[in-house]
C-alpha cells in the first residue's frame, strides 16, 4: 500500500504539518519504524523519541510542535493509527474453511451461512452457531450451546453447554467458558460440592485472550457484557456480572457475585473480593485488592484499594518509614540524657 501523508492525514481527520506529499508504505512503532513508516506518539514520557525515530512521519496529538519530521496531528493518535494500520497493513491470517472431515457434530446442530469447523472440533448436541463464524481445531462446544454470527473460536477452546456467546466475539486459544463455579459446602469437616447449574451469557463485540477462565453460574448467568475485552490469563468466577465496554487486563481474579459497572479499567493483578459492586468508570491500578464495594467515575489502588490520592500518600509516608524510625531513635535518645541529667 502506498499513500501520501495528505491522503492519510484525510482518513484521519488529522492536520498536516511538513511535506505532505511524502509517500508512505508501512507502518510500525516508533522504536521500530524505518524509512517509509509512520509511527504515532499519544505518551508524553516518549516525546524524546521524536527526534530519533527513523520513520519518515508521525501521528501525534494536536499539542505537538516541537519536531524536525512531518507531522499529522489529531484528537487521537492511538485511534487514528488504527486506522492507518487498517489502509496499510491487510490481514493475511487464514482461517480454517469449511467443516473439516474429522469435525464431529451432535443431533439437531444447526449451522448458519459460511460456517467453518476445523479439524477435531467437537460440536455437541442442539448446538447453533451463526452465519460466518469461524471454529479452530481441537475445539469443544457442549451441548445446546448457542454461538452468534462472526463469531472466531481459535484453537482448544472448551464452550461448555447451554452457555451464549454473542456476536463478532472473538476467544483466544485455552480459553474455558462454562466450567463449573468453585462452590463448596463444609460438612463434618468435608467439603461437599454445590451443583453449579446456570450458564455464561457473553454479549457482542467481546474479545477473550488466552487462557481464561469465566465460571457458570451457580444460577441464573455470569454475564459478559458487549464491548468488554479480557486480556490472557483472567478468572472471572460464578454469578459475576461484567458491564459493557470494560478492560480487565492480565491476572485479574474476580471473585463470586461481583458485579462490575460499564467502562470499568481493571488493570494487572488486580483481586476483587466477592459480592460487591464497582460503579460505572472505575478505574483500579495495577495490583490493587478491593476488598469494598466502590462508587463510580474514581481511581482507586493498594492494598486494600481505597482512592487513589489516598493510598498515593500513604505510600509516601511509607517511603519515608527508615528517616521517621531514625528521628525517633534520635528523640528517645535525647529525652534518655535529659531524665539521666535532670535525675542526677
Amino acid at each position: 500500500m502506498r499513500k501520501t501523508l495528505k491522503e492519510i492525514a484525510g482518513l484521519v481527520n488529522g492536520e498536516v504539518i511538513g511535506d505532505s506529499s511524502i509517500v508512505i508504505t508501512g507502518a510500525n512503532g516508533i522504536k521500530e519504524a524505518e524509512a517509509g513508516d509512520i509511527t504515532f506518539l499519544s505518551n508524553p514520557k516518549y516525546y524524546s523519541l521524536l527526534k530519533s525515530t527513523s520513520a519518515s512521519a508521525i501521528i501525534t496529538s494536536r499539542e505537538v510542535f516541537d519536531t524536525d519530521k512531518p507531522v499529522i496531528r489529531v484528537d487521537n493518535p492511538s485511534l487514528a493509527f488504527v486506522k492507518v494500520i487498517a489502509l496499510i497493513k491487510t490481514d493475511t491470517t487464514e482461517h480454517p474453511k469449511g467443516i473439516h472431515a474429522s469435525a464431529i457434530l451432535g443431533k439437531n446442530v444447526k449451522l448458519g451461512k459460511n460456517v467453518s469447523l476445523g479439524a477435531y472440533a467437537v460440536v455437541g448436541d442442539n448446538v447453533q452457531i451463526g452465519d460466518n463464524s469461524v471454529v479452530y481445531p481441537g475445539v469443544s462446544i457442549g451441548g445446546e450451546v448457542n454461538v452468534g454470527i462472526n463469531t472466531l473460536i481459535y484453537a482448544n477452546v472448551s464452550i461448555r453447554e447451554k452457555c451464549i456467546i454473542g456476536n463478532n466475539v472473538i476467544i483466544h486459544s485455552g480459553t474455558v467458558i462454562g466450567s463449573d463455579g468453585f462452590g463448596f459446602v463444609d460438612i463434618d469437616g468435608k467439603h461437599h460440592k454445590v451443583p453449579q447449574v446456570g450458564i455464561v451469557e457473553i454479549g457482542d463485540d467481546v474479545e477473550i485472550g488466552a487462557n481464561v477462565t469465566i465460571d457458570r453460574a451457580r444460577f441464573g448467568k455470569t454475564i459478559i457484557g458487549s464491548g468488554t475485552k479480557i486480556d490472557n490469563l483472567v478468572q472471572i468466577a460464578h454469578n459475576v456480572a461484567i458491564g459493557k465496554n470494560c478492560l480487565i487486563v492480565a491476572q485479574v481474579g474476580i471473585s463470586g457475585s461481583t458485579t462490575i459497572g460499564d467502562n470499568v479499567i481493571l488493570a494487572g493483578q488486580v483481586g476483587v473480593i466477592g459480592h460487591i459492586t464497582i460503579g460505572d468508570n472505575v478505574i483500579v491500578t495495577a495490583q490493587s485488592g478491593v476488598s469494598k464495594s466502590i462508587p463510580a467515575n474514581v481511581i482507586f489502588s493498594g492494598v486494600p484499594a481505597r482512592p487513589n490520592m489516598e493510598n498515593q500518600r500513604i505510600v509516601a509516608c511509607t517511603h519515608n518509614l527508615p528517616k521517621l524510625f531514625d528521628l525517633v531513635k534520635e528523640l528517645k535518645k535525647r529525652v534518655d540524657e535529659l531524665q539521666i541529667k535532670h535525675s542526677a
